[in-house]
């Protein structure tokens, strides 16, 4: 099941607010409606908003008028309304700057060639998308060792994505290869993405998994019962620094203290070489309202103050390795990560060793 496609003039999507009781697909028809299924998190996870970002272009490009000298303001003004969705993931973005050079490419053809470029380069990154995702757990498969014991956080997994997913996604092709694995699953407050959305998935693929609640992963650390920790991550900096779901940034501290690795994984889409460091990543904040209730029921005091920032950044110090659809990258990360930028813009297959090219190499 693709967690977003299309049908026709309609993009679907698996409404994620809804699982783990319901699979609900939820018809967007127009930009607007995609753009609150994104700001209300019936889709989330920056490889799949990338790509609904670029299904959302192609929805606005439909109601755009047919004279040129409108239509590409018009398409501007939808790029505008969907950046304004989320501002942390690189991917979504990414998927906007994607949609716009394609209608300007078609532009001279005229509006109804500008329209189908938008729809065929959506589909297109949505087919792509699977792959990447796919070719990047073949290479994290190689950090997994049978019989890990993974910690993981948030959900990155096909819901996260087209399909497949990221961190998830190197779990599932591990045991694919047939490696004995648990996944200790973090609860991941306060949307529960964790205990809603990534053991949902693991259960699907019959992976065995524990959910633990996000202030136990220092316990379970300490008791030796945890091998390796592997999340996914919405914007990388050029530096290294990744931006992902709030209280990575603790788990990747409680790793380096235990001696673990602590792996992220991925697509180049999400790096972003423009932003050097992680303090320029901006972090969204979302409705307080949201920590104050627990399933819809409040449990805080009327007039309590809450904080919702929905990610945090862990500085590169921390990170073991990132795992991409073009390999595995190793510090120092600013090369390696405008290598593997780079190795994606030049369309090299997975695996193709970048060793001895005279104008690129993958730090190890």
């Amino acid at each position: 099941m693709r967690t977003i496609f299309r049908d026709g003039g309609v993009v679907k999507l698996i409404d994620q607010t809804l699982l783990p009781h319901e699979v609900v697909a939820v018809e967007c028809q127009t930009d607007y409606e995609l753009c609150e299924a994104i700001r209300t998190m019936r889709i989330r996870g920056a490889p799949a908003l990338g790509v609904a970002a670029a299904y959302a272009m192609a929805l606005g490009a439909q109601a755009a008028p047919d004279e040129m000298a409108e239509f590409l303001p018009h398409v501007e003004a939808v790029a505008q309304r969907i950046k304004s969705t989320r501002p942390t993931a690189a991917n979504l973005f990414w998927g906007v700057a994607q949609a716009k050079a394609a209608a300007e490419a078609a532009a001279p053809r005229g509006a109804g060639a500008a329209r189908a470029a938008l729809w065929e380069l959506a589909d297109r990154l949505a087919e792509a998308d699977v792959l990447r995702n796919q070719q990047m757990g073949a290479h994290g498969a190689e950090l997994v060792a049978d019989g890990a014991r993974i910690l993981t956080h948030c959900n990155a997994g096909s819901l996260a994505t087209v399909d497949w997913g990221t961190a998830v996604g190197v779990v599932r092709s591990a045991h694919r290869q047939g490696k004995r694995l648990h996944v200790y699953v973090d609860e991941t407050r306060p949307f529960l993405q964790g205990s809603r959305l990534t053991a949902w998935e693991l259960a699907q693929e019959g992976v065995p998994y524990t959910i633990i609640t996000d202030n136990m992963a220092g316990y379970f650390m300490a008791r030796g019962e945890i091998d390796l920790c592997i999340v996914g991550a919405d914007r990388i900096a050029a530096s290294g620094d990744v931006a992902n779901k709030i209280g990575t940034y603790t788990l990747a501290v409680l790793a380096s203290v235990h001696g673990l690795p602590f792996y992220v994984a991925a697509p180049t889409s999400t790096i972003d070489l423009a932003t050097e460091t992680g303090a320029e990543i901006p972090i969204e904040e979302r409705d307080p309202s949201e920590v104050l209730e627990f399933g819809g029921v409040r449990v805080a005091p009327q007039g309590a103050a809450a904080r919702h920032p929905a990610f945090d950044v862990t500085p590169s110090r921390y990170v073991s390795a990132i795992v991409t659809e073009v390999g595995i990258l190793r510090p120092p990360y600013e090369r390696s990560l405008e290598e593997a930028v780079h190795a994606a813009s030049l369309g090299l297959p997975s695996g193709t060793s970048l060793e001895g090219r005279h104008d690129i190499s993958i730090a190890s």
